[in-house]
């Protein structure tokens, strides 16, 4: 075991630690508890959001599954990863004002609070929750596979002991503290990954004798590593085209963030966040997927990819920095687990016990089922993440591809498109999830359809029906219910 690596990360974890504490005494005076834990009660300025969304967006994919993957297929994934870039900015001017505006309106908590009152449907709320609660496990598994590996290649200790220290560590402080210990710690988390990200890079680079050496051990080895189509030549453009949508326009769609475009303070933090958002997410994706393929050379044959971050760090960085270096990953994946376990907490807290099951609950017994079932949440996924994946990346981009297809038209069209109701949100929905699981099962089995990414037929088919059972059936019910007042 290597303390002098360990024991950066460790001073890492107290501060964040030490964030959560100092949540919980803001906790203990608010005077609203639901809108605090759930939501910080919209305090959020400019710096704060924009490092939120960064590092909630920039999970285990970003710091560990993406680089991995570069390292196998080269420069053809890191042009696929760059359409990341304008992911907050294109979030934020869509969403922006009017969704923060209608979520004050509706005094929306949660994006589904957001559904409810817009589509006045209880089948919205529910398979809206169902949706978030089933997606999101495969998302927070993959989270805390990535978590578990970077301390098994730390540490040396074996992967079930690595998960068990990595889950209790992100149990405490977001259990305790709620949204604004996640929010507070994610720009702290953010600011890590950023310079981590700077040092680990020049590290590399110097390790390899420079870009052009780097570049032509690459060629030799193969020269398809420095295309655009992938090791084998298979990533084709149609496929990085449409990936874009899964990262770039579909991101709309996330719940976990379409939440931090209802939670920030005043109109210029949401400006402020759009720039330091979109230069922080661009430096951040180039970069650590370029260490990826950079770390090829550097130490060939590695079997697992998810690896080749803590071990390239490990060999090119004295044992102290590569400590501070890999705190970055680290706040990339418990950044975004964080986000995503105070989000299905606030699914099943406030969307489906506080709506259906005991909607007088006192504040002592919100507060118990709060802690409650953020912790049991975090017990379930340690144990999903027991029996790992080879490539974390694609279990998240699964969740990511079923949260978009489900959510993106009822969000969107239920903020710009005034004929848009509970039928075109309900047939949306089913359309695309149904879509969504059918084609991913097919494209396992038979490559991708018309070789675009999966996400791709359920998004333009959850919007064809938006539109035709918002016109049909709702405007039928609408026209009956005039009539029959009359």
């Amino acid at each position: 075991m290597n303390f002098a690596v360990i024991i950066p990360m460790l001073v890492f974890l107290a501060i964040i630690f030490a964030i959560g504490y100092w949540s919980s005494t803001k906790l203990s005076s608010s005077s609203s508890f639901v809108n605090d834990y759930f939501l910080g009660s919209r305090e959020l300025g400019g710096f704060v959001l924009a490092m939120t969304m960064v590092a909630t967006y920039g999970s285990a994919s970003s710091f560990l599954g993406g680089p991995g993957t570069a390292y196998t297929m080269g420069f053809g994934w890191v042009l696929l990863a760059m359409t990341q870039v304008v992911t907050g900015y294109f979030v934020l001017m869509i969403l922006g004002k009017k969704f923060a505006i209608m979520a004050r309106r509706y005094e929306a908590i949660t994006m589904i609070d957001f559904l409810k009152a817009r589509y006045q449907s209880n089948w919205v709320v529910i398979l809206s929750a169902l949706s978030i609660i089933i997606f999101l496990f495969s998302a927070m598994a993959a989270q805390w596979i990535g978590g578990a590996r970077l301390v098994e290649s730390l540490t040396g200790l074996s992967y079930n002991t690595a998960l068990f220290i990595f889950a209790v560590s992100v149990l405490v402080y977001v259990t305790i503290g709620g949204f604004r210990a996640v929010a507070v710690t994610d720009a702290v988390q953010g600011a890590v990954m950023f310079v981590g990200t700077l040092v680990l890079l020049i590290a590399v680079i110097i390790a390899g004798g420079g870009i052009p050496n780097i570049m032509n051990d690459l060629i030799n080895e193969n020269p398809n590593l420095v295309t655009p189509f992938g090791a084998d030549g298979n990533l084709s453009m149609a496929y990085v085209s449409s990936f874009w949508i899964l990262v770039g326009v579909g991101v709309v769609g996330l719940p976990q963030i379409t939440v931090r475009a209802m939670s920030y303070k005043n109109s210029r933090s949401m400006h402020r966040a759009l720039i330091i958002g979109t230069v922080v997410t661009g430096f951040i994706m180039l970069n650590m997927h370029m260490i990826g393929i950079f770390a090829r050379p550097i130490l060939p044959g590695i079997e697992i990819g998810d690896k080749v971050i803590p071990l390239i760090a490990l060999e090119t960085l004295p044992a102290w920095a590569a400590g501070i270096v890999l705190a970055a990953p680290m706040a990339a994946i418990m950044s975004t687990v964080d986000s995503l376990l105070i989000l299905v907490s606030s699914t099943i807290v406030k969307d489906v016990y506080l709506n259906y099951i005991k909607p007088d609950a006192d504040l002592k017994a919100i507060k118990r089922i709060s802690f409650g079932i953020t912790g049991a949440l975090g017990v379930v996924v340690f144990l999903l993440a027991l029996d790992p994946p080879e490539l974390l990346i694609f279990l998240n981009l699964f969740a990511f591809g079923g949260l978009e297809a489900a959510f993106i038209w009822p969000v969107v069209l239920g903020l710009y498109w005034k004929w848009g109701n509970k039928y075109g949100a309900l047939a949306s929905m089913i359309v695309g999830i149904t879509s969504y699981v059918a084609l991913h099962f097919y494209n396992n089995a038979n490559g991708e359809l018309f070789g675009v990414h999966t996400v791709t037929f359920p998004v333009v088919l959850s919007f064809i029906a938006f539109i035709v059972f918002s016109l049909l059936i709702g405007r039928k019910a609408y026209d009956y219910n005039v009539k029959t007042i009359k």
